[in-house]
């Protein structure tokens, strides 16, 4: 920590007077020193600057005033005023002062410059060793506490202690590794998370309406910052002490070790994880499955969920594996592996608030995905005896939600119940050959005639089939729209007042 002015003022072997004193500037740490004889030393001061003069400049009392202004101006907060060229600080330079709310102190006439400058470097650096030295004592009784079996909360709860802030350690979907005395709320932690996933550098402050949070990532090297856990600290550091900030950093350290020890059980797992969800792709017996899930850690006697992942273009396949096992960290004993084709698979417990806990988790890594896309399926209600069947709904479902344009997409089997899902299951080319052979003759008469009939007849459909709404709709007269759904009749084949041509025409429609 630097050394305060108002110390300075208390060495008693400097002997300094202080002529004039501006409102809180005691209580403030020395910056820059400035040594300078210039009638307007502004141009050479950044602001902040402890000024030492000899006052060679003054010739006359108003080169007070020009000095004063001058230093002012440019932000320097005092003014160190030596005795030895004019014998005393004359009455107009505290005038100035005054004026321009400097601090103004004397220097006595036996004190040289190079004095307070060797004083001031000389406390800093005792200031320097003894935060040095506190480091190393704090680091020691952490790790101490580490190899003692400490808990990470417990860690926490000693340093937020220590700085007078909370501490949390989060993820970036949300999951509270560490809580600290509460949890954020929702919208809070919408806030932490996405300031953490698109800040330029760490440590970042996130602000809600009511608070701000310190955000330092756990260990130095932390990598992909969708996987990356994160200190969430209420306040702005950038008001703390150094001290306090190393104690965070001393944190994050002790955290990142936490860390890769709770990584490397998950990893020791997924071997039991991948042989269960092998059982289930091959229909083995239910109690065979049940009991190599049980060893994996999930609840198998409990109704289940299960839940089928993809990121695409975004990093490694680990990446998404880390994404899909935090989340289900969040909902209870759940186990997750990669699936057969590709995807990854997770088994969950079931609960009626977890497809939008899962929707409000992965759509919080949405800012941090650059080029990637996650689709998330997630299958109805389970028990142990028809996890098959429940892994081809999650699939469907996912496949639904791959389709989807928006960075994550999350999607339920009960909703794909709609006709867009449907199709949006299905693959490019039977979507296109099935439109082109419903439509394609209808598509080349506009082609070649510019007769608008498949405008008409998405007018049409979307107006219930009713001629006289639809010819508002476009503006035409009613016998203009008739004779254009004939046209459409008798180059499809289809009758719509039948209500299989006319599902078989909308879903064509839908498929262009």
């Amino acid at each position: 920590m630097k050394v305060l002015l108002g110390e300075l003022l208390d060495a008693p072997e400097l002997g300094l007077r202080l002529l004039h004193s501006a409102g809180g500037v005691l209580d403030r740490p020395i910056g820059r020193l400035v040594t300078t004889d210039l009638l307007e030393p502004g141009r050479y001061l950044s602001g902040g600057e402890v000024v030492l003069t000899g006052l060679v400049w003054r010739r006359q009392a108003d080169d007070s005033e020009v000095f004063v202004a001058s230093v002012a101006g440019r932000g320097a907060t005092t003014i160190l005023a030596g005795k030895a060229q004019l014998g005393d600080v004359p009455p107009d330079l505290v005038d100035a002062c005054r004026r321009y709310e400097v601090t103004l102190i004397e220097v006595p006439v036996e004190i040289a410059f190079a004095d307070i400058t060797e004083y001031v470097a000389a406390a800093g650096s005792a200031e320097t060793g003894a935060r040095l030295s506190a480091s190393l004592v704090r680091q020691r009784q952490l790790l101490s506490s580490i190899a003692a079996g400490r808990s990470l909360d417990e860690l926490a709860a000693r340093i937020s202690a220590e700085i007078g802030h909370d501490c949390r350690v989060l993820t970036p979907t949300g999951r509270h590794v560490v809580p600290g005395p509460g949890e954020l709320d929702d919208a809070a932690m919408d806030v932490v998370t996405k300031c953490f996933l698109t800040a330029d550098r760490t440590p970042a402050v996130a602000t809600t309406s009511d608070a701000a949070y310190s955000l330092f990532p756990v260990g130095s090297g932390f990598g992909n910052r969708l996987t990356a856990w994160v200190l969430v600290i209420d306040g702005d550091h950038n008001q703390w002490s150094r001290d306090h900030v190393e104690a965070v950093h001393e944190l994050s350290a002790i955290a990142a070790l936490d860390r890769a020890r709770r990584d490397e059980g998950r990893r020791a797992l997924r071997p039991l994880v991948a042989d269960a969800l092998a059982l289930v792709e091959s229909g083995a017996p239910q109690a065979e499955v049940a009991a190599r899930l049980r060893q994996a850690g999930a609840h198998s006697e409990r109704p289940m969920v299960v839940a089928v992942a993809e990121l695409r273009d975004d990093g490694p396949s680990e990446v998404a594996l880390s994404l899909l096992e935090d989340v289900a960290l969040t909902v209870g004993p759940a186990v997750v592996a990669p699936g057969r084709d590709g995807l990854l698979v997770g088994f969950l417990p079931s609960t009626p608030e977890l497809p939008e806990h899962l929707r409000r988790a992965f759509g919080r890594l949405g800012p941090g995905l650059n080029r990637g896309r996650l689709a998330v399926g997630i299958s109805g209600e389970t028990s142990i005896d028809a996890l098959a069947g429940a892994l081809e709904e999650a699939r469907f479902a996912q496949r639904a939600a791959g389709a989807g344009r928006a960075p994550v997409s999350v999607v339920t089997s009960d909703e794909v119940a709609s006709h867009v899902l449907l199709l949006a299951t299905l693959p490019d080319d039977v979507r296109r050959t099935y439109s082109h052979r419903v439509l394609g003759t209808v598509l080349d008469h506009d082609r070649r005639t510019h007769a608008d009939l498949l405008a008409t007849l998405q007018a049409f459909l979307a107006c219930s089939c009713s001629w006289t709404r639809t010819a508002e709709s476009l503006h035409l007269h009613v016998n203009t729209v008739r004779y254009r759904i004939e046209r459409v009749e008798q180059l499809t084949g289809r009758d719509l007042s039948r209500l299989e041509d006319r599902v078989d025409v909308f879903l064509a429609l839908k498929s262009l």
